[in-house]
């Protein structure tokens, strides 16, 4: 039974919400505060949570705070954000902050609960690689950044890297072929889910924070390029 933790300071929506979401099989931990999430987080029922449904409009600790330290903590955790406005820049600074998804509220049960699935998808080990056997499965080295496609590690200079789900999936979609230029819609296929219908803003986010770990100068990327207008196209430069 997967654990949700659902942060959430409207006692009638987190009702609601942790009435569908136990009616769904899932395990729910609930808190009304961003203090009181991270410290359920970091005490043993927080062990448990395999994702974060965080709503940004909180008391106290807003929820892009919560989200970066969350991020700070764990780089693993799925978190989906709530935002009741839809505000381009709320959904942009919550991406940026290391969400995973957003919904803008209200959202229906089936919504929510699809993303959820999604997201617990994305979270779980990469698919073993057609090509991570035999002589193929030895790690690729791509000008110091070396991609180890059967051990799903990546390490720059021998530094190994810390990647969230989200954004190695972007790295082995991306550096499967080199060279070749995959549009925003391919990576929300491929990485989000072939069902889920997001927007470019979620590639674009991952992109940049997959970006701010595997470049000398993430403004001027040697191996994620931008191709404008239709992608993004791995290097190395």
């Amino acid at each position: 039974m997967p654990h949700v933790l659902l942060i959430e300071d409207d006692a009638s929506v987190r009702d609601g919400m942790e009435l569908v979401l136990r009616r769904h099989g899932y395990g729910v931990e609930t808190a009304a505060t961003g203090e009181q999430a991270l410290a359920l987080l970091a005490g043993e029922r927080g062990a448990r949570v395999e994702l974060a449904v965080l709503d940004l409009m909180l008391p106290g600790m807003d929820g892009f705070e919560v989200c970066r330290r969350i991020r700070a903590r764990t780089a693993t955790l799925p978190v989906i954000m709530l935002t009741a406005r839809g505000d381009d820049r709320d959904i942009v600074t919550g991406l940026e902050a290391g969400a995973d998804d957003y919904v803008v509220k209200p959202v229906t049960a089936p919504v929510l609960e699809a993303r959820i699935r999604a997201a617990l998808r994305r979270a779980e080990p990469y698919p073993r690689q057609p090509d991570a056997q035999g002589p193929d499965a030895d790690p690729t080295d791509h000008a110091g950044l070396v991609i180890d496609r059967a051990g799903l590690t990546v390490t720059k200079h021998g530094v190994a890297l810390a990647l969230p789900p989200t954004e190695l999936r972007v790295l082995l979609e991306l550096s499967a072929s080199p060279g070749r230029v995959l549009t925003r819609d391919q990576l929300l296929a491929s990485v989000w889910d072939h069902t889920f219908l997001g927007d470019s803003r979620l590639v674009d986010a991952a992109v940049g924070r997959l970006r701010a770990k595997i470049e000398d100068v993430p403004a001027r990327p040697r191996y994620v390029q931008t191709v404008r207008g239709f992608g993004y196209r791995f290097g190395p430069l």
